[in-house]
C-alpha cells in the first residue's frame, strides 16, 4: 500500500476542522516543504494558511499524512504510554512512503499532537466525510499495523482500533478481516482475511 505518489500533492480539507485545529502551527514547515516551498522563505499568517487551505474535494497528500499522524497518536496513547517500538513503527512507515524529509515533518507533527487531547469522534467525522472508502481501509490497516508494532495488542488498544473504524465506517467484518492479517497465520485467520464461511465449499472459496 504506497501513498508516496500523493506526496506533493499539498493540504486540502485536513487544514481545516478539527485536526487542522489540532496540529496548529506546526504544520508551518511541513506545509512550505509539502508544496515545495523555500524552506527559509516566510509563510503567509497562519489564519491566512488556514483560509487557503480550508475546502473540500478529493484528499490529498497532506490530508492523508495528517489523518495518519493524529490517529497513529490516538492508538499510541491508547494503553497510557509511547513505546520505542511504536515510534520505529511510525518512524519506518513515514519515511517508506513519504521519504525521508517529509517523514521527519510529519513526527515534528506527531510529537506535538501526543502532547494534546484528541477529538476523536470530531477528527473522524472528518476523515470519514472526505476520505473515500478504500482509502480508509488503508488507514485502518496501518493503524492496526501499528497497534501490533510491539507484539501484543492490549485490550485499550482494540478498543481504541474499534472505536476508530466503527466512526470512520468501516464495518466490523472489514476490521476483522484486516485484523487477520497480523495474526500468526492459521486455516480460520486465512479464511476471514477472504471474508468467507470456514464452512464454504470449495466453488464459494474459489469465488472470494
Amino acid at each position: 500500500m504506497s501513498y508516496s505518489k500523493w506526496i506533493g500533492g499539498g493540504l486540502g480539507w485536513a487544514f481545516g476542522g478539527p485536526i487542522g485545529g489540532l496540529v496548529g502551527f506546526a504544520l508551518g514547515a511541513m506545509l512550505d516543504r509539502l508544496q515545495g516551498g523555500d524552506q527559509d522563505a516566510e509563510l503567509p499568517p497562519h489564519q491566512e494558511q488556514r483560509r487557503r487551505y480550508t475546502r473540500t474535494g478529493p484528499t490529498l497528500a497532506g490530508d492523508m499524512a495528517l489523518s495518519l499522524v493524529v490517529l497513529s497518536a490516538a492508538i499510541m496513547k491508547a494503553d497510557g504510554r509511547v513505546t520505542r517500538s511504536e515510534l520505529d513503527h511510525v518512524r519506518a512507515f513515514f519515511q517508506q512512503q513519504f521519504g525521508g524529509r517529509h517523514a521527519a515533518e510529519l513526527l515534528r507533527v506527531l510529537r506535538d499532537v501526543l502532547k494534546r487531547e484528541i477529538p476523536l469522534a470530531q477528527v473522524c467525522l472528518q476523515v470519514r466525510q472526505h476520505m473515500p472508502h478504500p482509502m480508509r481501509l488503508q488507514l485502518m490497516h496501518y493503524l492496526i499495523g501499528l497497534a501490533n508494532a510491539d507484539g501484543r495488542v492490549e485490550p485499550s488498544e482494540e478498543a481504541m482500533l474499534r472505536r476508530i473504524a466503527h466512526a470512520i465506517g468501516i464495518s466490523d467484518k472489514d476490521l476483522g478481516s484486516l485484523s487477520a492479517m497480523f495474526r500468526r497465520p492459521t486455516a480460520d485467520s486465512a479464511y476471514q482475511i477472504l471474508e468467507v464461511d470456514p464452512k464454504a465449499s470449495d466453488e464459494e472459496v474459489k469465488k472470494a
